[in-house]
């Protein structure tokens, strides 16, 4: 009888911990230092930043900005949104991972944010919106951006930082839960296995 208990609490106890646990999700995109050799001529100038944890472990204080920060930049109409993430992370120390790989989500839908982040900076400049067409060319950045990077930069300042937020919070909330569904689901375990141990006796 004890055994059974024991084997049902432990099977409901690893499904819940690979299902709740918001950890799994971003360890996806975790980098193995270990995968890097310490010996690189390349790696020797960033070896302190190699060696650090807090850019490159799974913890929710790390990972959860590092997101929120991903998440801002996807709005904002700048080049190069990966590398400017990943300079924010190592100077506030966040992981660099995430902060490099969030961009990429915004990236198909660019033209959909940046028309967004247009409307709503005219809206708040009480400027008339100006139709326009994006895209990924030297040529619309020096004619057609400077000509709408005002309202543009402000709405997207504005929805990068409701986007931030948002996911900020997001992420937060739903890793202290796995945590709290973790212990939970331990304390269960623990109980069942001393009704057990008590039956037996």
């Amino acid at each position: 009888m004890s055994d059974r208990i024991g084997g049902v609490g432990n099977a409901v106890y690893q499904t819940g911990l690979k299902a709740s646990m918001p950890r799994r999700v971003f360890k996806r995109f975790a980098i193995k230092r270990h995968e890097f050799s310490s010996n690189s001529v390349f790696l020797k100038p960033f070896r302190k930043i190699m060696r650090e944890p807090r850019y490159w472990g799974i913890r929710r204080r790390t990972v959860a900005p590092a997101f929120a920060l991903g998440l801002f930049l996807s709005f904002q109409p700048l080049f190069g949104q990966p590398i400017i993430g990943t300079l924010i992370a190592i100077a506030t120390r966040i992981n660099i991972p995430i902060a490099f790989i969030t961009p990429f989500i915004g990236i198909p839908l660019t033209p959909l944010l940046y028309y967004a982040s247009h409307w709503l900076g005219a809206w708040l400049l009480s400027l008339p919106p100006q139709p326009f067409t994006f895209e990924w060319s030297w040529d619309w950045l020096s004619s057609t951006f400077v000509s709408l990077w005002q309202p543009m930069l402000l709405g997207g300042l504005v929805l990068g930082t409701v986007a931030a937020l948002l996911g900020y919070v997001i992420v937060d909330v739903m890793w202290r839960f796995s945590i709290w569904e973790y212990k939970r689901l331990k304390r269960r375990i623990r109980h069942s296995k001393s009704e057990s141990e008590g039956t037996s006796d």
